[in-house]
């Protein structure tokens, strides 16, 4: 028999807030439990479990990736039990308690929800960005327009999130042939500090500020494309493993070590690759 996923209105329904609010309460009981009782989980504290929150928070980010819901489902509720530890722990020390936080949490989108709760008009996304960037400036004072980027942030990431800011606040190109042009800008003032030698120690450091501003240029112009770099470096980066690890399997059927072999003998087992990893055959093989 063939299996459906359940309607839309099933799971959103009335119905199922009590089992919701039934299985968070579970989920809190089960943590009390286990700090109390459990020697790992009592000596955890913020600074042991960030590590490894991050760590989920990319199993999260993969699973996505792999169009994976099932495992998706899996790393949302690990991804919750460290959200709902830090809350726990805040608490015992007399902060905050998850429900404060929530509270918060709904206050903070109902503010910044006016077109939503509020009489603020709203027409498109781009409206709801730039309402949503200046709205968080009024809640943080005299605080800087980047001052919310996350420090931590991956490099590429924190480009993209910088570049969107700066737009809330309407610092921004208006055309995306603009942006082309800077890409284009970028890349010769690159070359021209790398050229094609052994650069000195002075033009190396030249030529990587370079290669940072023309990252950048790219970073621009893909949000402008709608496109989100992180991601899309990140099929990349599957695509190149995928064809890799052909390539070295398909090297072995034959009797050769990848090593032993010439770059032009490589590439011919990588065009092999290339051919027969189709992009649709790449989808299939990361969701199993």
């Amino acid at each position: 028999m063939e299996n459906h996923p359940p309607a839309l209105g099933a799971l959103l329904g009335p119905t199922r807030r009590p089992a919701q609010l039934a299985a968070f309460g579970r989920l809190l009981d089960v943590l009390d439990r286990l700090r109390t009782e459990c020697p790992w989980d009592k000596k955890q504290t913020l600074q042991s479990l960030r590590h490894l929150t991050i760590e989920e928070t990319y199993e999260i980010s993969d699973a996505i990736l792999r169009d994976d819901l099932p495992d998706l489902k899996k790393e949302l509720g690990d991804v919750m039990l460290h959200l709902l530890f830090y809350a726990r722990i805040a608490a015992e020390q007399g902060v905050f308690d998850i429900a404060d936080a929530l509270n918060a949490q709904c206050e903070k989108l109902i503010f910044r929800h006016p077109h939503i709760y509020g009489d603020a008009q709203a027409a498109d996304e781009a409206a709801v960005k730039r309402n949503w960037e200046q709205l968080k400036l009024q809640e943080k004072g005299n605080a800087g327009v980047l001052s919310g980027v996350p420090v931590s942030l991956p490099a590429l990431v924190k480009a993209m999130r910088i570049q969107e800011k700066a737009r809330g606040a309407g610092f921004d190109w208006d055309e995306p042939a603009q942006v082309w042009a800077k890409v284009q800008e970028e890349l010769g003032e690159f070359g021209d500090e790398y050229g094609h030698g052994q650069p000195d120690q002075m033009q190396a450091e030249r030529a990587a500020n370079e290669f940072g501003d023309l990252l950048f240029s790219l970073v621009n112009f893909a949000r402008f494309a709608g496109i989100n770099p992180e991601e899309a470096l990140e099929r990349t980066n599957r695509k190149f493993i995928n064809r890799f690890q052909h390539m070295e399997g398909a090297t072995a059927t034959a009797g050769h070590r990848l090593a032993d072999l010439s770059l032009s003998q490589m590439n011919e087992y990588w065009e092999a690759a290339k051919r027969q990893l189709t992009a649709p055959a790449i989808a299939s093989s990361a969701k199993k």
